[in-house]
Order: C-alpha cells, then sequence, then structure tokens
C-alpha cells in the first residue's frame, strides 16, 4: 500500500493533496489504489512548462479574432503547465481521451520517475497485462491538473466508454469527490445492432461530468424547440397557449400539509393527490383559483386523517388534522355553473379535466414556461416533460448524434482520407457546451483530435452571437511524422471558419479565429536568456498576466512586428507590451533612450500611455512604466518559483 510517512514529504505536499491525504486515512469518500500512484500523483508537479513557438501561417484569423483562441500542438501535459496564466480561469473541460483500446495511447515508463522525459514510449496493447494500471497513471496526472485549470464554479465533462468506464469514475470520484458529480451521460453512438461483442451489442458511451464545486457551479437550461411549443394550445377559448400541467408534486411525507382534499364542483367527488404526491400550493392559495368555477369553497374538517396517511404513506394514528377545501355552494348548483362554464370557456387555471370528471389539473401558460427546458434524465425525444432533477442521463442518438454522424460530418469538412474512424457528433458536444459554459466562457479540449470541440465553440458563437473562446492541445502522431494538428486539426478549423467545406455545398462561415502554438523548450532561466527575440516574444505574450488579473483573452500581437522595434503586443486596455531584447548580445536594458523610443512607438500605434516593459535591467525611473525583469517576471508568470525554478502549486 502507497504511504506517505516521512514528515519532510508531507510538509512538502500541497494543501490540495494533504486533503486527499487525510480523507483516504479517514476512510472519506472513494480512494482508488493501482500501483505507482504515490508517483502519479506527483508527477503533475514535477512538469515542466514550455515554450511555445507562435506558427502564423497555421493560425486563421485576424489579429483580435486569433488571439482570441489557441491551439497547441504537443504534449498536453507539458501543455498545461505552460498554460500557467489560465489557472483557475477555464469554464469548462471537454475532453475525449484514449480508451485503452490497444492503438491509441503510448507510455513511458521513464515518466514514472521524469514526465519531462522527451521518449514517447511504446503503444499498450490490449494484451498488455498492465494496461489498466498504465493508463491510470497516464490519465492520473492529467486529472489532477485539469482540476486546477477550472475556476471554483468550473466543470470537466470526459467521455469515455466501458473499458475504462469504472476506473475513470473512481479516479474521478477521488479527485472531484463523488458529491461533485452531476451526470453520467449515456449517449447513443450507434441507432444499429453491432457484432462487436459476444454477448450484448455496444451501442453507447459516456461523458462523465463533475464540478469543482456542486455548489458553485451552474447548469443552463437547453433551448427549447418548434415540437415543444407545438404542446401548447387553446381548447377552451383562452387567449393565452397552455397545456395541462399537474397539479401535484413529490414528498407528500415531508409536505403532510399540503395533502387535503378537494371537492369538485362538478361531481361533489373528494380529490386527493396520487399516492406520494402532494398537492403543489396550499389552501388559501387554491381556494381563489377553484372559486373561478363560479362557486364558492370553505375549509372544512371531514375527519379524512385514513385518506390522508394512505397518500402520505404512514399510519393514520397521530397524523395532524388538515382540513378539506369543501364547497359551500350546494352541489346540484355547483355543477350547474361549473358545467356551463366548462361548455363556454375559458377554463379557469385549475380545472377537472375536459369533461369536468378528472382529478385537479393546472393550465400551464406558454408565456410563463422558461425560455429553456432542464437537460432530461432520459433524452429519448423532445416530447418528455421535464425533469425534476438532473442525474444520470441517457441520451439517444436524436439527441446526442451518433459516432457515425462525426464521422460523415469530418469528411464533409475536409474530404474522405483523415483516416479517423471515430469522431465525436457536434450535436453531442454542442449540447455540452450550452449546458456547461457560458456564453463568454472558456472550453478547454486537451484531447483535440480532429478539433470538433472548436468547431462546435465556432458555431454556437456564430448561432448565438455569443463569445465562448477555446484552447485545444494535440500531439498528433509524431512518431509517424503525422502532426495532425497542423494538418486535419487546423484544416477543419480553417474551413468552418470561412464556410469552404470539402462538399462544395454552401455553408455559414463561422468567423473567428485562432492562433497556432508549438510547444518547445523547457522554461528555465538558461533556456529564456539565450532566446533570439522572435522565440522571447512567443514567451513573453504566452506568459504575460496584464494589470495582476489572468482574466481575459491572451495579449493580441502587433500585426506588422518588423515596424516596431519594442512593441511586441497589446492588451485589452490598449496598452502595449514593449520587449527590450535584441538577444543576449545587445542591449537589453531599460535606458532613457530606449524609453523615448517606446513612448514613440506607442504614439504611432495610437496606444494608451502606459508601458508595460519587459527587459534585463530596468534604469530609469518613471510612474508610466510598469516594468517586468526578465527572466523573474516570466519564470513567475509560468508558476516558477525565482529561487527555485521549481513548479508552484495552488494553495
Amino acid at each position: 500500500m502507497d504511504t506517505v510517512d516521512d514528515m519532510t514529504e508531507l510538509e512538502s505536499l500541497p494543501v490540495e493533496q494533504l486533503v486527499e491525504l487525510i480523507r483516504e486515512k479517514t476512510g472519506a469518500g472513494v480512494n482508488l489504489s493501482f500501483p505507482g500512484k504515490v508517483l502519479a500523483r506527483q508527477l503533475g508537479r514535477r512538469v515542466r512548462p514550455r515554450t511555445m513557438r507562435t506558427v502564423k501561417a497555421h493560425s486563421a484569423g485576424d489579429e483580435e479574432a486569433s488571439a482570441k483562441n489557441l491551439l497547441i500542438e504537443g504534449d498536453n501535459l507539458q501543455a498545461l503547465a505552460s498554460l500557467y496564466r489560465e489557472k483557475g480561469q477555464v469554464d469548462l473541460i471537454l475532453t475525449d481521451p484514449p480508451y485503452n483500446t490497444g492503438s491509441d495511447f503510448r507510455y513511458n515508463d521513464k515518466w514514472d520517475k521524469d514526465p519531462n522525459d522527451p521518449d514517447l514510449g511504446e503503444f499498450v496493447g490490449s494484451d498488455d497485462p498492465a494496461r489498466h494500471t498504465k493508463w491510470m497513471k497516464f490519465m492520473y496526472p492529467r486529472l489532477q491538473m485539469m482540476k486546477a485549470m477550472l475556476k471554483p464554479g468550473g466543470v470537466l465533462a470526459i467521455c469515455i466508454d466501458s473499458r475504462e468506464l469504472f476506473h475513470l469514475g473512481q479516479m474521478l470520484d477521488e479527485l472531484f469527490y463523488e458529491e461533485n458529480r452531476l451526470a453520467i451521460i449515456n449517449w447513443q453512438k450507434s441507432y444499429a445492432p453491432r457484432s462487436d461483442n459476444r454477448h450484448v451489442s455496444t451501442a453507447t458511451e459516456y461523458v462523465l461530468v463533475y464540478a469543482k464545486s456542486e455548489r458553485l457551479a451552474k447548469t443552463g437550461l437547453e433551448p427549447r424547440t418548434d415540437s415543444m411549443d407545438a404542446r401548447y394550445q387553446t381548447r377552451d377559448g383562452d387567449s393565452r397557449l397552455w397545456k395541462s400541467g399537474d397539479f401535484s408534486g413529490p414528498k407528500a411525507l415531508t409536505h403532510q400539509g399540503m395533502v387535503y382534499g378537494i371537492q369538485s364542483p362538478f361531481t361533489g367527488e373528494v380529490h386527493y393527490p396520487p399516492s406520494g404526491r402532494c398537492w403543489v400550493i396550499p389552501q388559501r392559495e387554491a381556494k381563489p383559483l377553484l372559486e373561478r368555477w363560479g362557486v364558492t369553497y370553505e375549509l372544512r374538517d371531514i375527519k379524512d386523517a385514513d385518506a390522508r396517511a394512505s397518500v402520505i404513506g404512514v399510519e393514520a394514528t397521530g397524523l395532524r388534522t388538515v382540513k378539506a377545501l369543501m364547497l359551500k355552494t350546494p352541489v346540484g348548483e355547483a355543477k350547474e355553473k361549473a358545467s356551463r362554464l366548462l361548455a363556454d370557456g375559458p377554463w379557469p387555471q385549475v380545472y377537472f379535466g375536459v369533461k369536468g370528471t378528472g382529478r385537479p389539473a393546472m393550465k400551464r401558460y406558454l408565456e410563463d414556461v422558461k425560455q429553456g427546458r432542464v437537460p432530461m434524465t432520459y433524452w429519448a425525444d423532445e416530447d418528455m416533460d421535464d425533469p425534476e432533477v438532473l442525474g444520470s442521463v441517457s441520451w439517444d442518438h436524436e439527441q446526442s448524434g451518433h459516432s457515425q454522424t462525426g464521422v460523415d460530418e469530418l469528411t464533409a469538412i475536409v474530404g474522405a482520407g483523415h483516416g479517423f474512424e471515430t469522431v465525436k457528433p457536434m450535436k453531442l458536444m454542442t449540447k455540452i457546451i450550452q449546458i456547461w459554459c457560458p456564453p463568454n466562457g472558456t472550453v478547454l479540449d486537451l484531447f483535440a483530435g480532429s478539433g470538433t470541440t472548436g468547431h462546435a465553440v465556432l458555431k454556437l458563437n456564430h448561432d448565438q452571437s455569443a463569445e465562448r473562446r477555446f484552447i485545444l492541445v494535440e500531439q498528433g502522431r509524431p512518431e509517424n511524422g503525422d502532426s495532425y494538428a497542423k494538418t486535419l486539426t487546423v484544416d477543419r478549423l480553417k474551413r468552418v471558419i470561412d464556410g469552404r467545406w470539402a462538399d462544395r455545398k454552401s455553408h455559414a462561415a463561422l468567423g473567428g479565429g485562432f492562433t497556432f502554438k508549438t510547444l518547445e523548450k523547457r522554461v528555465d532561466a538558461k533556456t529564456l536568456l539565450m532566446m533570439e527575440r522572435d522565440e522571447m516574444i512567443d514567451t513573453v505574450v504566452a506568459s504575460h498576466s496584464s494589470t495582476g488579473s489572468r482574466r481575459g483573452p491572451v495579449l493580441i500581437p502587433v500585426p506588422d512586428e518588423a515596424a516596431y522595434t519594442y512593441l511586441v503586443a497589446r492588451n485589452a486596455n490598449n496598452e502595449g507590451i514593449y520587449l527590450v531584447w535584441h538577444g543576449a548580445g545587445s542591449n537589453t536594458d531599460l535606458t532613457e533612450e530606449v524609453y523615448e523610443a517606446i513612448t514613440e512607438e506607442a504614439d504611432a500605434a495610437s496606444l494608451a500611455p502606459t508601458y508595460h516593459v519587459y527587459s534585463r535591467r530596468n534604469l530609469i525611473v518613471t510612474d508610466d512604466v510598469v516594468w517586468y525583469q526578465i527572466p523573474d517576471r516570466i519564470l513567475s508568470d509560468f508558476g516558477l518559483d525565482v529561487r527555485t525554478e521549481s513548479f508552484v502549486e495552488e494553495n
């Protein structure tokens, strides 16, 4: 059993892992044990950030659109460490990791001690007896860092199939805690029986949805559809569209005062809620609604403890008295008045069925319905009623699309021959983004593949006038010389941005853009000081946190770097970012002469008179300069302690 007993080692652990250790020792929550788990838990703290080089040829959109979104080529664990500026700022992580099929992920045993080892490792085959352990060692540090990337109310939605469903669920229960599990979505990946299993055809896959904090997370409504609204009609001459709604709700046991008799003005029968349920409003509110039938009611004790106890599911002995709503108008007269109104219309909001012979029901008006629907516990079709809770969820392919749809969508966009046999459908990804990412939020995908998540964000932004941004990470298959991050993923995103699909049909240009970056050298003081100017510019732009905040999109690079000696980017406040660096052998200090040149460049670019300047030394004193020392500030922005260059964990 893995233990941490040494006091020195305990002191080195971040607070989050100490909390996990306490839960483990006290038996709280779920704790999964597997060989090498202690090492796997430490990898996320030991992986080093990398410098990122911008490749303009693979980027898309104007300077503002391209600065908004990011596509990173490289290892996603290194990318997470390099995205320190985004730590704690991501609204939704939506990703589709390898399913451990026998040919979809590699593992290098050297990573157990050094996650920075450049060897890609060997493919883990389906006959490898340690395949599940290797997959968990591969995923665990990534899940740790994913949690750190989320906002306090952020959500992780991670796709998986049955091979690793239980292992992934246990790891997530341990890292996020069971109380933060929002849903287990079961979506239909195919609509025809498959011969992939000797016993039962595999037709579904899963999306596990966890919040960093269930209390802070927000689950949004889905847009209403025409077919949903078509159910609202007016059969009684009411000027407002309505449909029949239940006049009862759950939890009779805890709402015993809402279980009471209601006498029908049509038959004189006393109605009670269905077993285990209660009426949705108390007598004082129900009385004026019932009297709209032209009759009068009064509260009366009718000695109905046995009938009420039967509904509630308790013994009648000791049940407190709750008076019934009984007709004060004689039953014969009440029937005559109510029947006349039933024939002439419109009916009151609380009615007794279309013939007056049913249990009380309530008219639900379309104009009063929320402009959306709660994600349903079963999404078979759009005629289902709204549920009361969000739990484990099954989505038919009409709701989520299916795997072949995803492949067909990709083929239509980039053409045949892309080599992808499994692609998540757009409908599935857009639904998840709509539900768990706000219109101005950030979506992160660490296993971007063909770029479906990025495409879904662009489409939702176009269709809903939203401002979501995406960060995609994809390594491709570098062992085959196949970096489809810069081929397939870039091609797909550029085509949907411009509306130039390979099928040559008419498609809307979604607009937007992205910056393509590739991970390069490890970030340390020696590497920084040996950089050429172009490399240093990319590193400054990637690391900079303007005005003490890491919120908002990345900096916007200047469109023509050659036109400026020092200006490299601007922030959201239209303030310039300036770099005094032309290599280690040139002047790297902020001097009076450099300051004068910087102010002239700011005027030429119409930028605000606040100057964010990176240099090795600062030789002047002026209030309008915000100064950052190379390499100290850059190391700090990447989460590295400037004294030790160790990764700074969140406390």
